[in-house]
C-alpha cells in the first residue's frame, strides 16, 4: 500500500508544539551551563520573524562539541518526560548524523523509504573544530560527502522503485556497507579537529556554507522567539549572510515550501505506533 505524503497537517500548531520542547532543552542547557544556538532556519525566524519562518516546520539548534557531548551523555537523565534524546551516541545504527529531541507523546515518519518512526523534534547540531588549509578542507568535506550518502543508502529502501532487478542495487549495496560501520567514519571524521584549539568551526551538515570563525558564534546571545527568550550566536548577522546571503529579503513564494511528512499524529505515541503495526502498514513493500 504506497501513501502520499501529508501536505494538510496544522503547521502552526506543529509549531507551537514545539516551542515547550526548545523551552525545555534551554532550561537544561541553562541549568548545567551548557553553551547552545539558535541555528539556520530556527536562527533566521528569530532574526526576521521573532519567531518561525511562517512556512518552517521543524527547529534546529547547534552546540560546540564539548557541550553537545556533555548533553548527549546525561540527557537521558535531564530530559522530563515525554521528552527523549536520538542519535549517534546511542548507537550507530542511528540514521542521522546528529542527534534529535523528541516529543515521545507524537508520532512521525519523515519518509516513506526511511520507516524511522519517533516524534516530533528538534535538531541538535554539533558544531566542530575546522582547519584553516584549505586543501585540507577540501578533502575532509569531500570524504564527509561520500560517506553522508553512503549512510543515506544504507536506510534507504531497496524496493523503492519496486522488485526485482530494480532492487538488486539497494540490496547488494547494504551488504557491501553496513550503517554502523559508516556511522562511525562520519562521527570520527567529524571530530578531526578539538573544538577548543580551533580559530574556525564548522557545522557539517551545512558544509562550506557554515566554516565560520568562531568569535561570530561566540557568548551565547539571548533573541525573542515566539514570545519566549532563547540564545543564539553572537553576531547573527554575520553568521546568517554566511549561510543565507541576502537573508532579510522574503524568497520567492514557490520557494515557501514546508515539509511534506509522511506519517504525522500529534496524539499517538509513536511506540504505540510501533506496537499497533503502523510499520507494517505504511511499508513500501506492501
Amino acid at each position: 500500500m504506497r501513501l502520499s505524503y501529508q501536505t494538510d497537517y496544522a503547521l502552526r500548531d506543529l509549531q507551537l508544539r514545539l516551542v515547550p520542547l526548545i523551552k525545555c532543552i534551554d532550561q537544561v542547557c541553562r541549568e548545567h551551563g551548557l553553551r547552545y544556538y539558535l541555528w539556520a532556519g530556527t536562527m533566521l525566524g528569530a532574526v526576521r520573524h521573532k519567531g518561525f519562518i511562517p512556512w518552517d516546520d521543524d527547529a534546529d539548534l547547534a552546540m560546540p562539541r564539548p557541550d553537545y557531548d556533555i548533553l548527549m551523555a546525561h540527557a537521558h537523565e535531564w530530559l522530563p518526560q515525554p521528552y527523549e534524546i536520538v542519535g549517534p551516541h546511542q548507537s550507530l545504527h542511528c540514521p542521522h548524523r546528529f542527534a534529535k529531541i523528541i516529543d515521545a507523546s507524537t508520532t512521525l515518519l519523515e519518509r516513506p523509504d526511511f520507516l524511522f518512526p519517533e516524534g516530533i523534534y528538534v535538531d541538535i547540531f554539533p558544531i566542530d573544530g575546522f582547519t584553516d588549509d584549505e586543501a585540507e578542507r577540501r578533502r575532509i568535506l569531500s570524504r564527509y560527502k561520500k560517506l553522508k550518502k553512503r549512510h543515506f543508502f544504507c536506510f534507504r529502501d531497496p524496493y523503492k522503485h519496486g522488485g526485482g532487478p530494480r532492487a538488486w542495487f539497494g540490496l547488494l549495496f547494504q551488504k557491501i556497507f553496513k550503517a554502523d560501520q559508516v556511522q562511525g567514519q562520519i562521527q570520527d571524521l567529524m571530530r578531526t579537529y578539538d573544538y577548543d584549539k580551533c580559530h574556525t568551526a564548522i557545522e557539517y551538515d551545512f558544509g562550506t556554507r557554515a566554516i565560520l570563525p568562531k568569535q561570530l558564534l561566540g557568548e551565547p546571545k539571548l533573541y525573542e522567539f515566539e514570545g519566549e527568550q532563547f540564545y543564539g550566536v553572537a553576531d547573527a548577522d554575520a553568521v546568517l549572510t554566511a549561510i543565507y546571503g541576502d537573508y532579510m529579503t522574503l524568497p520567492p513564494v514557490e520557494q515557501r515550501a514546508q515539509h511534506k511528512f509522511y506519517y504525522l499524529d500529534f496524539n499517538m505515541p509513536y511506540r504505540d505506533f510501533v506496537r499497533n503495526g503502523g510499520l507494517d502498514k505504511y511499508s513500501l513493500k506492501h
